[in-house]
C-alpha cells in the first residue's frame, strides 16, 4: 500500500512529481523513489507490506518497463506460478514485480485477471506510452489533471490541489452533489479540471498527444450475469477464500471488530487462519451514547473476541472534535460528511502505534447483501403504499408531531419513522434516493443560490440514470447494484482509504472482492431480505462459524454521536458557519435556509445533525480550496 504520483509531458514534471510525492508521505513512510525518462516522471511513497527488502522498492524498473503501484494483488502467488511456467524469472517476492511482469505479458488484456485493490501507472520506454489503471471496484483512488497532451496524476486530490490549486476551479455541481449525498460521487470531482479514473478502467497517453480509454470490468455486467446464474455455490467458502487471501502480508494484520455481523464474521475467519490475531473496537463516552440512543456494540465485540481467542483493543471515541474536524477534512480530499471517517482514523492510528500496518474491514457487505435499513425500508414502503390513505394520514400526522430528541436524550425510533415517511409513498428510484440522501429536490434547491437550480436537476438526473442503467428484474438487487456503483466507491471506500492512509495504515476489504461480488449478485433478492430480516444469505453463511446470538443481533452503527456533538462541542462553530461562513458569504448557501436547519435541530423536532455536520465539513473544505487558489 503506497502513494503514487507522476507527470507526463508536463512543464517541470520532475520537480512537480517530487512535490506531489512529498505531499503523499503519510501513505508511505517506509521509503520513496522517483523514476525519470525523457518526458515521464514517476514518484512513489512506500508502505512496506509484502517483500520488505529493496527488491520491492518502487518505482520498479525492469527490461524497459517502469511501474509505480499502489495496492495489493491477492492472487499474486497464482499469477507468479503461471508467469514462471512461461519462463519469467523474478528477482524478489513482491506483488509489484508480479504486476509488472503480468503487464509485460498481457497488457490491458490481462487486467481482468487481477484480483485485489490497485491503482498504478506503467511506462513503456520503447513506445513512450504511459498507462494509468484503477481496480475493478474503485477501492484505490487515482486523480489526474490533463493539459494539452500532458497529464499529472496522484493518489490524492490534495497533492494536485496543493501544486495546481491556483489553476483549479471548484466544481459547483460536485458541491451540490455532496450536499445531496454527503459525499462527492465517484463520477464527479470537486475541481472541474481534475478527474477520477473510473473503477475498472484504464487510460493510455501517447507521445503524439493521443489518448485512449478502455474498460476491463463492469459491475453492471457482473450483476446481470449473476441474475442469469442457475447453479449452486457455497457462499461461506467464497468469503473464507477471500479472507484467507486478504491476510497475505509480511507484517502484522489486525481486524476492525464492531461486534456486528460483518466484522465478527471476518474476524472469526481470520482468527482461524491466524490464531491470536488482534482486533480493534470502539466505544463512546457514556453520556454521548445515551443521548444518541446507541446500541452496546462493545458487549458483542467482547463476546466474539473471547470465543475466538482474539486480542481485543478497546478505543473510546471522545475526540477533540473542533481540532479533528479540519484535520479530517484535509485528509478526506473532498467534502465527505460521514463521521465514521473519524472512527476509522482513530482506530487506525491506535493500531499503527501498536505496530500494526494492515487491518481487515467488513466494508461492502451491506451494499452487496442488502444489509442497510434502507433496503428493508424500501421493500416495506411498497407494502405501505397499499395501506388505505384513511389509515396512513393519522399515523403520518402523529409521527410528524413527535420530537426526535429532548435536551437529555434522542429517540432513534422516531428518527427512523420520520425518515421512512419522507419517502414511503414515492416511486422506486426516487424513494431509494430519498431513503439515504440528505434532501428532497425542493429542499436542496431552497438551500442553495437560485443560480444553481440547474445543477440540482443534473445531480438528481445522474442518480436516476445510474439507478436505471441495468436490465435487472430483481428490486433488491437493483438497490444493491446502485449502492455498489454509488454509495460504496463514492463514500465508504473513499473515506476508508483516506482516513486509514492518513494514519499510514492499509485497510483491506475482503467483501469488496471480485469473486465475492460475483457470488453476491448470483443470490436473488428474496434470499437477501426474508420477511423483516436483511442480509439473510450472508447470515446463513456466517452461521457456519458464528453463534446465532451474534449473527441475528440488532444491527449496529459504525457512526458517531452527532447529535451530542452538535448540541455541545460544535454548537459555537455551527453558529459561526451559519452567520459568517465562507459558503454563506460566497452566496453558495442561503443563510435563512441554513438557519432553519439549525433551528429545527435545536428544537428537537427534526434530526438535522447529519446535515449540519456535512455543512461543517463542506465549509472547511471550501476554505481550503479558496486558500489554495490565492496562494
Amino acid at each position: 500500500m503506497c502513494g503514487i504520483a507522476g507527470a507526463y509531458f508536463w512543464p517541470d514534471g520532475g520537480p512537480l512529481t517530487d512535490r506531489l510525492t512529498k505531499t503523499l508521505a503519510h501513505r508511505g513512510p517506509d521509503g520513496s523513489g522517483r523514476y525519470d525518462h525523457g518526458e515521464v516522471h514517476l514518484g512513489h511513497r512506500r508502505l512496506s507490506i509484502v517483500d520488505l527488502t529493496e527488491t520491492g522498492a518502487q518505482p520498479m524498473v525492469k527490461d524497459g518497463l517502469a511501474l509505480t503501484y499502489n495496492g495489493e494483488l491477492y492472487n499474486a502467488p497464482e499469477l507468479r506460478k503461471e508467469l514462471e511456467a512461461a519462463g519469467v524469472r523474478f528477482r524478489g517476492t513482491s506483488d509489484t514485480e508480479v504486476l509488472l511482469e503480468a503487464w509485460r505479458k498481457w497488457g490491458t488484456e490481462g487486467l481482468h485477471r487481477l484480483r485485489g485493490m490497485f491503482a498504478f501507472g506503467v511506462f513503456d520506454e520503447r513506445s513512450g506510452e504511459l498507462v494509468l489503471v484503477r481496480d475493478q471496484l474503485g477501492i484505490k483512488p487515482l486523480f489526474l489533471v490533463r493539459r494539452g497532451k500532458g497529464v499529472a496524476f496522484a493518489s490524492e486530490l490534495k497533492a494536485l490541489a496543493a501544486e495546481l490549486g491556483g489553476s483549479l476551479t471548484v466544481d459547483d455541481t460536485a458541491l451540490v452533489a455532496s450536499l445531496l449525498y454527503y459525499w462527492v460521487p465517484d463520477g464527479r470531482c470537486a475541481f472541474r479540471e481534475a478527474e477520477k479514473l473510473p473503477p475498472g478502467s484504464w487510460v493510455r497517453f501517447r507521445p503524439n498527444g493521443d489518448v485512449e480509454r478502455g474498460t476491463f470490468w463492469s459491475l453492471r455486467q457482473v450483476a446481470e450475469e449473476g441474475a442469469a446464474y442457475e447453479g449452486e455455490f457455497d457462499l461461506n467458502a467464497v468469503i473464507e477464500d477471500s479472507t484467507r487471501k486478504h491476510l497475505i502480508a509480511d507484517v502484522p494484520v489486525a481486524t476492525f471488530l464492531s461486534g456486528g455481523l460483518d466484522s465478527s464474521y471476518l474476524t472469526a475467519l481470520a482468527a482461524r487462519e491466524r490464531p491470536g490475531i488482534s482486533a480493534y473496537t470502539i466505544g463512546f463516552r457514556a453520556e454521548d451514547a445515551k443521548f444518541e440512543a446507541m446500541p452496546d456494540d462493545l458487549m458483542y465485540a467482547k463476546k466474539v473476541a473471547a470465543k475466538f481467542g482474539v486480542d481485543l483493543h478497546e478505543i473510546e471515541i471522545a475526540p477533540q472534535v473542533l481540532d479533528l474536524l479540519p484535520r479530517m477534512t484535509y485528509h478526506l480530499d473532498e467534502p465527505i460528511g460521514d463521521p465514521a471517517a473519524i472512527n476509522s482514523y482513530l482506530i487506525c492510528t491506535a493500531a499503527r502505534e501498536a505496530g500494526v500496518k494492515v487491518m481487515l474491514s467488513g466494508m461492502g457487505a451491506d451494499e452487496l447483501f442488502a444489509g442497510y435499513r434502507k433496503h428493508l425500508a424500501n421493500k416495506i414502503a411498497v407494502q405501505y403504499q397499499r395501506v388505505p390513505g384513511l389509515v396512513r394520514r393519522p399515523v403520518e400526522s402523529l409521527v410528524d408531531r413527535l420530537p426526535v430528541a429532548t435536551s437529555k436524550r434522542g429517540f432513534r425510533s422516531v428518527r427512523f419513522a420520520k425518515r421512512f415517511l419522507s419517502f414511503a409513498e414515492l416511486p422506486e428510484e426516487t424513494a431509494f434516493r430519498r431513503s439515504y440522501t440528505m434532501y428532497d429536490q425542493a429542499e436542496l434547491a431552497g438551500l442553495l443560490n437560485p443560480d444553481l437550480a440547474g445543477a440540482v436537476d443534473d445531480v438528481i438526473t445522474e442518480h436516476a440514470d445510474t439507478y436505471h442503467d441495468n436490465t435487472l428484474s430483481d428490486f433488491v438487487n437493483r438497490m444493491c447494484l446502485a449502492d455498489s456503483r454509488l454509495f460504496l466507491p463514492g463514500l465508504n471506500l473513499a473515506y476508508t482509504d483516506r482516513s486509514s492512509m492518513a494514519a499510514s495504515t492499509e485497510v483491506r476489504t475482503p467483501f469488496v472482492d471480485i469473486e465475492v461480488v460475483k457470488a453476491a449478485f448470483r443470490i436473488p433478492g428474496d434470499k437477501k431480505i426474508v420477511k423483516r430480516q436483511g442480509k439473510m444469505a450472508l447470515k446463513e453463511a456466517a452461521l457456519s462459524i458464528l453463534p446465532a446470538e451474534i449473527v441475528h443481533r440488532p444491527k449496529g452503527l459504525f457512526s458517531a454521536p452527532l447529535r451530542a456533538w452538535m448540541s455541545r462541542d460544535l454548537a459555537p462553530l455551527v453558529r459561526e458557519v451559519t452567520n459568517e461562513g465562507e459558503l454563506v458569504k460566497a452566496g453558495f448557501l442561503r443563510r435563512e435556509a441554513l438557519q432553519k436547519l439549525v433551528d429545527e435541530d435545536a428544537s428537537g423536532q427534526q434530526d438535522r445533525s447529519k446535515h449540519l455536520w456535512h455543512i461543517l465539513t463542506l465549509e472547511y473544505w471550501y476554505r481550503g480550496a479558496v486558500s489554495a487558489r490565492t496562494t
